[in-house]
């Protein structure tokens, strides 16, 4: 991989100076904006909670995309907020834990509820904030709100198993119990859902957390934790097992070579990820990780192609190619190359009228996250054409208020070219033409993550292919649906450099807990297993 493409893909993740809107009026003041008030926010906020919110750290400004402008500003924790969101998290996880299960999920469900109540606010301040369009931004809060759903349920389903045992008089089960406190830290792109995937889940657990979200999604993560807030003081519960830590790269740290922190929950890069995790099994913690996606479509020879492209400009365009699921590659059959290219092409052409404000009925696409990510996409763009890429469309940042860039389809590159295997988090797509489908599934399976994959077929054969052991080695394995879009009932994650984390539905509680093997002798006298035989036994 060259050094140019890592360094896009860089850009991603650190922290750089931000040209940004000079003006230093608050959007918060606009009455245009009003809905923030109504969560709680001020034009400074506090960004430390644990039962109290109480903040020593710098002051961070929280920018809109849209405009570059700033919402409100949030005072982030120090070193010694970060230890007293983790100390009180630890002191009040022992009470917690006690609590029945069901219990426990009782006041997830109510959680849950008062997100329902929210909605709307707080789902325009993701839009506000991060950049998504609205109807995707009240998405990620509803999928919050369907986490709290499975949680209640599986807070009386959690299951404990017996086993039949070799000994007379001898009972063999396997109980789990709560893990402890969990450390979340999250990203820009889901700042509420993936919160939501960990907390309501860790919660019927019985654990507590301590969450660092995004430094440029601070808001949400205020109006979230008082949100969560609110239902624990309903309910006499201590708020520190909801902690919030506001912060950058130190209290990221901190958290992650903290003992006490049984599990750390990572969404990011794979290059940070792989740090994560170096860091929390140096301590033998557990990590649970989230990492990048290069994720691809195979169009198979006999794809309903009405199907594909109704899919295809939400899986490759929708919010602004800033998924870890967005689809980054498209592997298309021979017979249906030129088609398939000249038909998309028309798609974009066709939304190209409905790039702007996010919080605007009629916008599909809105901005990149950052100015940061607009120059990584204009940086793959180039680089792309020098490797003998050609832009079928797009290619070109928007000069509008704001981070918008219109999303690229680019054709002419080889499947193995060095930017096609490098992931940048931005709308571009490459068409890549295939022969047959193994040639897809290669394709699919050389680049070094494995989170998502989707193949469009009619043939049944193929479908089995696909899904089996000499098919897409990815987390998600989807037919005729995009990459995106994933519900709250499987397990979210994926494979290789991905990380190897699940999270939300199946068994995923299962990270959140842990297993022990209990033998009971109920007999009055010693057994030993295997019919071992010590002594005068």
């Amino acid at each position: 991989m060259s050094l140019l493409c890592r360094a896009v893909l860089s850009l991603r993740y650190i922290r750089v100076p931000m040209a940004r809107n000079a003006s230093t009026a608050f959007l918060i003041e606009d009455p245009k904006y009003s809905f923030l008030k109504d969560l709680g926010l001020k034009e400074n906020n506090v960004g430390v909670f644990n039962g109290k919110w109480k903040a020593n750290g710098e002051v961070i400004k929280s920018y809109s995309p849209a405009n570059g402008k700033v919402i409100a500003e949030v005072q982030a924790g120090s070193a010694a907020d970060y230890e007293a969101c983790a100390s009180a998290a630890q002191e009040a996880w022992h009470a917690w834990a006690e609590l029945p299960a069901p219990a426990r999920g009782e006041v997830v469900r109510q959680i849950g509820d008062a997100l329902r109540e929210n909605l709307q606010p707080l789902g325009k301040l993701v839009s506000l904030e991060m950049g998504k369009i609205l109807p995707e931004a009240i998405g990620e809060v509803i999928e919050y709100i369907h986490v709290c759903d499975l949680a209640l349920g599986l807070s009386r389903t959690l299951p404990g198993t017996v086993f039949p045992s070799e000994r007379p008089g001898h009972v063999l089960i396997e109980k789990w119990n709560p893990l402890g406190v969990v450390g979340i830290i999250t990203a820009f792109n889901f700042p509420v859902a993936v919160f939501g995937w960990n907390s309501a889940i860790a919660m019927v657990c019985g654990d507590a957390t301590v969450w660092k979200p995004s430094e440029t999604t601070p808001l949400v993560a205020v109006a979230v934790t008082k949100i969560v807030e609110s239902v624990l003081q309903k309910n006499n519960i201590p708020g520190a097992i909801a902690s919030l830590c506001v912060g950058g790269k130190g209290i990221g740290e901190k958290l992650v070579k903290d003992e006490r922190m049984k599990l750390v929950s990572f969404t990011g890069s794979t290059t940070v990820g792989q740090q994560v995790g170096v860091e929390v099994q140096k301590r033998f913690g557990r990590h649970l990780l989230e990492l990048g996606g290069n994720n691809a479509i195979i169009v198979n020879e006999d794809a309903n192609l009405e199907l594909f492209l109704s899919a295809a400009l939400f899986a490759c365009a929708g919010t602004a190619g800033q998924r870890c699921t967005t689809t980054r590659r498209l592997l298309i059959h021979k017979k249906l190359y030129s088609e398939v290219v000249s038909r998309l092409k028309k798609a974009y052409a066709g939304v190209v009228s409905r790039i702007g404000d996010p919080l605007l009925e009629e916008t599909l696409i809105g901005p990149l996250h950052t100015p940061a990510a607009v120059d990584a996409y204009k940086k793959t763009v180039a680089e792309a054409v020098k490797l003998g890429g050609k832009i079928e469309f797009g290619g070109k940042i928007i000069e509008r208020e704001g981070y918008f860039v219109e999303p690229t389809i680019i054709t002419g590159l080889p499947h193995d070219s060095p930017i096609v295997k490098t992931e940048c988090f931005a709308p571009i797509v490459y068409c890549i033409e295939i022969p047959d489908l193994e040639t897809g599934i290669q394709y699919n399976n050389e680049v070094e993550q494995g989170l998502s994959s989707s193949l469009f077929t009619e043939n049944l054969g193929d479908v089995f292919k696909w899904i089996g052991p000499h098919g897409s080695d990815c987390g998600i394995v989807n037919v005729n649906i995009p990459t995106n879009g994933a519900e709250v009932g499987g397990a979210f994650g994926g494979e290789k450099a991905t990380g190897g984390g699940r999270e939300c539905g199946s068994d995923s509680w299962k990270n959140y807990m842990r297993r022990a093997t209990v033998t009971i002798n109920y007999s009055g006298a010693i057994k030993l297993a295997q019919n071992i035989k010590f002594g005068d036994q």
